[in-house]
């Protein structure tokens, strides 16, 4: 693992996953619970060997199920607490996320996509892109950010704790196998060094301070009518929050009459093939949601407005897709799919699909 230092701007090279490591380290993280699962194995590994040198802790559990829920245990305890995982994992661990979200537990999760249904491969795809956004038997009152690259998943990390901890909703870090495993430079960071403040946790149960009242939250409700106000009440605030963290890039789309939607990895692809077709005069633009969950729906009406074609790329069956579908509902502009579960997309196959159309 590199020798690198947070004090001041310092330029790295680095594996996805060990990026991720570093930015918990930069955010000031105390403890990290995990179950190995591939591609997210090394997260936990540069944890371990980071961990000792900044007076943080680690816990392995016997599995996903539990990772989740003794990370919500370290985060009740007023810990800044962790877990990563990917593909099967992702799915056990939406019973603690759905805990969170009823009981408002700032938990931060990182998810290194891999293919599914089931075991797959352990390599890559966006097929979590529902799963991380919905999971479990709720509303999906999480935040989801989904990155594109090295530097993206140091400083989302970082903001993903700042978002759990201010909202208390949980908060994800959707990423995949490519980035978790590949090597890019990116420039890491002492957030505080350059002015970002970290909000800092505190206890939210077994405050044994003289004079502090006792505090209780629940997940269980006993009356159709309790629940009825206890959802609308999260939602209320899940949309306040919405309106505050949502993030979207668009480049290009005043003019175009064909605009490129992608997310995550592929978005380099597509923003690739865009600044090939534009160069080539082609008004083309590419939208890109940051925050899957919120979606930016308002702010993909406005860029595809004078469209008269969108391309939907991802590497899952639908799963944008709907989401697109979702958010442009009521609107005349034609949607064409280019879907590849599991598998990568590269700007060549995005340009040669804007020539067939």
């Amino acid at each position: 693992m590199a020798e690198v230092s947070l004090q001041g701007e310092q330029r790295v090279f680095m594996t996805g996953n060990e990026v991720v490591a570093w930015a918990a380290i930069a955010a000031k993280v105390d403890i990290m619970y995990g179950y190995p699962i591939t591609p997210q194995n090394e997260i936990m590994h540069y944890w371990t060997r980071l961990a000792p040198k900044y007076g943080k802790k680690f816990l392995q559990t016997e599995d996903e199920i539990s990772a989740g829920f003794t990370t919500i245990g370290g985060v009740l305890s007023g810990r800044k607490a962790f877990t990563a995982t990917a593909g099967p994992g992702n799915v056990l661990m939406q019973e603690s996320a759905n805990m969170a979200e009823m009981m408002r537990i700032p938990i931060v999760y990182v998810i290194q996509q891999r293919g599914g249904p089931s075991t797959a491969t352990v390599i890559y795809s966006q097929q979590e892109t529902t799963l991380t956004c919905f999971g479990g038997n709720g509303e999906g009152h999480r935040a989801v950010y989904s990155t594109a690259n090295h530097q993206e998943l140091f400083d989302y990390t970082i903001k993903a704790f700042n978002t759990a901890w201010t909202y208390r909703f949980p908060t994800f870090i959707l990423g995949d196998g490519y980035q978790a495993k590949m090597r890019e430079p990116l420039t890491i960071y002492d957030p505080e060094e350059k002015g970002m403040k970290l909000v800092a946790p505190e206890v939210i149960l077994g405050d044994t301070t003289p004079g502090k009242k006792s505090v209780n939250i629940r997940n269980t409700y006993n009356t159709e009518e309790e629940l009825y106000e206890v959802v609308m009440k999260l939602q209320k605030d899940w949309e306040a929050m919405a309106e505050k963290i949502v993030e979207w890039d668009a480049r290009g789309c005043e003019d175009a009459d064909f605009v490129i939607v992608s997310h995550g990895v592929v978005s380099r692809a597509a923003l690739a093939a865009y600044d090939q077709l534009r160069a080539a005069g082609k008004k083309v633009g590419v939208f890109r949601p940051i925050t899957i969950r919120p979606f930016p729906e308002m702010q993909l009406r406005e860029a595809i407005k004078g469209a008269k074609k969108v391309l939907v790329a991802e590497s899952s069956y639908g799963q944008l897709l709907k989401m697109v579908q979702n958010a442009l509902y009521g609107e005349t502009v034609e949607l064409v799919p280019f879907l590849k579960p599991g598998v990568g997309i590269t700007s060549e196959e995005i340009i040669e699909e804007y020539s067939k159309l």
